[in-house]
């Protein structure tokens, strides 16, 4: 991999084809001086920030494309989506932190640069400062509740969305609970699947999955970013001259940036990311304190933890890892997520095999998981060759928590058999997986490493 990346390297330099064709790329970015006239900003830490922001542009989406994936409607001019990026100074690790777009923020007093009207401090949610002020206001903004620096702007919009999706060949997501979504027309069965772009832009704008809206949505874009991350470096394109110049084409032909984002910045990254994997990622979402934070002509809102979101800022601008203190365990296959917290599923566990004491270790597995078994484990009437899981149909939700702790297990539906699910062990169990219940009605408030929510 060392000699390939070395040689790669080589090949840029030697053919004349990095520089020249970074430079041409950089000649087609749309440009936005996104930090024009700003004064009193924060010091700068080590690494790099950048604020990464998704608008519901549209203006470059075919009408076929409209149609398939429900992207009709007026644009609202206005960020969908916010992230700080900050890489770190070794550029061995990538922090990622979701800000809410319904976020209480307090935009600064500024003057409108169409009306040239002056507006004084006021209240807004945070996703409405792009609406206001462009750019340089929603930064002025994210500095002023963070004390983080930005150092560069990137504006993503759904037709770059797309175009870099399908120019990596689809990124790979999995769920262990079916996700619909009639508005954006996402429709998944649990299982893996591969996205194409369309696909997953229908999977990161979902939000009427269930009942956390956007803070459920900021994880699943998480969770995609990561498998992004995943695609990216184990594919070869950060290798391959010609393919990083095609990723790159599809990724900056429809972006904007501010005007120091450029050609040195892009080799920069792109030469850093070639070490990266999912595990030099971490993710995050600002912890919130109050869910619908009321606020006078503006609605609901969500109000930050400000000593927590404090601390999660200040180790950002030292430069420090957030996951430091939690061991990595590289041969330890991550939790799966499932939608129903275990300690709600009452379980009973029986032995169809000949091992003896089988169902017991099954039945001490699952509760360590945090299953709510009977600790009575049973004998089957007769040996079975797949553990299978008998569950009455108004119960589907626990049942699909259990199967991705039981993986492989068969799912029998029992009418009337009430909210006891059965297990019976057969003789092809290996393993209890260990499982994370995400509950949809809070905000992400841990840590996770890009490897831990991948498939």
């Amino acid at each position: 991999m060392r000699a390939a990346t070395t040689l790669s390297v080589l090949v840029l330099a030697s053919a004349g084809i990095g520089h020249a064709v970074i430079s041409s790329l950089d000649a087609g970015i749309a440009r936005v001086d996104a930090f024009k006239d700003m004064k009193n900003r924060p010091s700068a830490g080590h690494g790099t920030n950048l604020l990464l922001v998704g608008t519901d542009g549209r203006d470059k989406i075919t009408e076929q494309e409209r149609r398939q994936f429900r992207l009709g409607g007026v644009p609202c001019h206005c960020t969908d989506t916010m992230m700080i990026v900050h890489v770190s100074e070794n550029r061995d690790r990538a922090t990622v932190v979701s800000l809410p777009r319904d976020s209480y923020a307090e935009v600064p007093e500024h003057t409108d640069d169409t009306s040239a009207e002056p507006h004084a401090s006021h209240p807004i949610r945070l996703n409405a400062a792009y609406a206001e002020g462009g750019p340089g206001l929603t930064i002025r903004t994210v500095e002023n509740m963070t004390h983080v620096k930005i150092d560069h702007y990137l504006e993503v919009d759904f037709a770059s969305f797309m175009k870099t999706v399908d120019v990596l060949g689809g990124v790979r997501i999995c769920t262990a609970t079916p996700l619909k979504d009639s508005y954006t027309g996402l429709d998944l069965t649990p299982g893996t699947h591969t996205l194409t772009g369309g696909q997953a832009l229908q999977y990161v704008r979902a939000r009427h999955i269930d009942g956390a809206s956007d803070l459920g949505r900021m994880k699943r874009q998480q969770q995609f970013l990561a498998a992004l991350i995943e695609r990216a470096t184990s594919s070869g394109v950060l290798l391959n001259p010609m393919r990083f110049r095609d990723v790159t084409r599809a990724v900056l032909g429809s972006v904007r940036a501010d005007e120091g984002f450029g050609a040195d910045e892009l080799l920069d990254l792109g030469r850093a990311m070639r070490d990266f994997s999912p595990s030099s990622s971490e993710f995050t979402t600002v912890p919130i304190a109050q869910m619908n934070y009321d606020v006078k002509g503006i609605g609901s809102t969500l109000k930050w933890d400000q000593t927590k979101a404090d601390q999660l800022f200040t180790a950002l601008r030292d430069d420090k890892p957030l996951t430091a203190d939690q061991p990595h365990r590289a041969h330890t296959p991550a939790p799966v997520s499932v939608d129903v917290d275990p300690r709600q599923i009452r379980v009973q566990v029986a032995n169809g095999t000949a091992t003896v004491g089988l169902a017991g270790r099954v039945d001490a597995a699952l509760a360590a998981t945090g299953f709510a078994t009977t600790r009575q484990p049973v004998t089957a009437p007769a040996h079975v060759p797949h553990t299978m899981i008998f569950y009455d149909p108004r119960w589907d939700r626990s049942a699909r928590a259990l199967v991705a702790a039981l993986p492989g297990s068969e799912l029998h539906p029992a009418p009337g058999q009430g909210p006891l699910l059965k297990v019976t062990a057969g003789a092809d169990f290996k393993d209890v997986r260990k499982i994370r219940f995400d509950d949809p009605a809070q905000p992400q408030q841990n840590v996770l490493r890009g490897d831990e929510v991948l498939c």
